[in-house]
């Protein structure tokens, strides 16, 4: 006879594969093997967003066109004077790495349509404007070189492309809505979505192994645009057999589908715990800025400091998510000054952090978030690590954690805290309980933004 334990993990497999079953799919795969294909992504957790276009001209955020409702024949000058002449991404590649990034995405083409790479769609691109080069190209050679995974975004809008039907997004968009049809008159977005699906085709062919594709973005209703006008259900298709191993993220308007999008994309927001849909946790990453502006914007004064930034990225880990970090380049090439200074803090930090970063994830319901931290997990070696984001003063509390740990240290010098526990029954001192745990730290402390405690768990 099976034994009770035995029955369950196989009526609760069973369950998984009817569900499974049950789902809309457009692939095959099942959940492990995506698990299994994410993994690296899932482990590596911090990674570089990098939107770069004709927009670092202006200076005055990535939707300026549309902001300003500037035309294509006012916007020309733009085009006319790109060249970044101090772009050397062996320097962006290096800034990524040494601020504790895995990996990478930029722009490729952002909504105003200006290509950043050789397409041979289109004259709108970097290779005709002064500078003569396919930036992308060279991306890909520098952050490849440093290890960095490559990843490239492509916008499915386009303000610049005779074909992409105008709408309520678009820079050139009425005030009147009788307006629409008219200025549609001429329009194919039939048209568009072929240069589309090339123009992806062409990004997943040219530039060898692509590990991530950011697909920007959808909005169904009146005056938008879903799955249909972006033909997503073949784009995607296209994409992982071109491919297969690249995670797609989820704006394609493919919801439902169960595998319409590998992970999901809060942007600009901290979640309040880890998402889910059908009551399972999905693989999420949140993008964020350093200021209010993807891209490069001159006069932008609200600007995050480096312990904002570090929480940032501890809080998404502590509820299993990814954080992309976006940086905005000059119209010369170089990464933002303000950007660097953060990119430098957050390095520092990540220097003797990392462990607390990479290959973590939210910690078991069991632990307890102490007072004025967070908690990050590594499920592989066992190990908790509590952020302080307010340093206490001498005495810190794990409430609960009695007889769950066997040592604790600093992680950014190894350096052994003592802690004690209650001694007798219902024994009460300065607030513990009798299943708590006191930590005794230095009063002084010590020269990290934000200090980590790593607790080795008894067994």
């Amino acid at each position: 006879m099976m034994k009770r334990t035995s029955i369950l993990l196989f009526l609760s497999t069973l369950l998984t594969l009817n569900n499974f079953a049950q789902e809309k799919r457009l692939f095959p795969e099942t959940p492990e093997q995506k698990e299994k294909r994410l993994a690296w992504w899932t482990n590596d957790r911090f990674g570089m967003f990098i939107h770069w276009g004709l927009y670092a001209l202006p200076a005055r955020h990535e939707w300026v066109k549309n902001r300003e409702r500037i035309s294509d024949s006012a916007y020309q000058k733009y085009f006319d004077y790109f060249n970044p002449d101090l772009y050397n991404p062996r320097e962006w590649a290096k800034m990524a790495k040494a601020a504790g990034m895995k990996y990478a995405v930029i722009t490729t083409k952002h909504h105003e349509g200006f290509c950043l790479f050789d397409s041979k769609f289109t004259d709108y691109k970097a290779t005709n404007t002064p500078i003569k080069k396919d930036l992308i190209k060279e991306y890909v050679e520098a952050f490849r070189a440093e290890g960095i995974k490559i990843g490239f975004y492509y916008s499915l809008i386009d303000w610049h492309h005779p074909d992409f039907t105008i709408d309520g997004t678009h820079s050139q968009r009425p005030n009147n809505d009788a307006d629409y049809e008219q200025l549609n008159k001429n329009r194919d977005m039939s048209k568009y979505r072929t240069y589309l699906h090339n123009q992806v085709r062409e990004l997943l062919t040219n530039y060898g192994k692509i590990d991530i594709l950011w697909l920007d973005f959808s909005y169904p209703g009146k005056r938008g645009k879903d799955h249909n006008d972006w033909n997503s259900v073949d784009l995607i298709k296209m994409v992982r057999k071109l491919q297969p191993g690249i995670i797609v993220n989820d704006r394609l308007d493919l919801k439902e589908y169960a595998d319409g999008g590998d992970f999901v994309t809060p942007e600009q927001y901290k979640v309040a715990a880890w998402p889910t849909e059908n009551g399972k946790h999905v693989p999420w990453e949140t993008c964020q800025t350093f200021s209010g502006s993807w891209g490069y914007y001159r006069d932008e004064t609200t600007w995050k400091d480096v312990k904002q930034l570090l929480v940032l990225l501890i809080e998404s880990v502590s509820k299993g998510g990814n954080l992309l970090l976006n940086v905005g380049p000059t119209a010369r090439g170089k990464i933002d000054a303000r950007a660097q200074t953060a990119l430098k803090g957050m390095g520092e930090w990540m220097d003797v952090n990392s462990r607390a970063i990479y290959g973590c994830t939210q910690a078991p319901d069991e632990y307890a978030r102490p007072e004025n931290s967070l908690l990050t997990y590594n499920p592989t070696t066992k190990r908790l690590y509590v952020h302080l984001l307010d340093y206490p003063l001498q005495n810190f509390t794990l409430p609960g954690y009695k007889g769950k740990i066997k040592y604790a240290q600093f992680l950014h010098d190894g350096s052994e805290i003592r802690f004690s526990a209650p001694s007798g029954y219902g024994y009460r001192t300065n607030g513990l309980g009798q299943n708590d745990l006191n930590l005794s730290l230095p009063v002084i402390k010590p020269g990290v933004e934000i200090p980590v405690i790593e607790l080795i768990l008894a067994d």
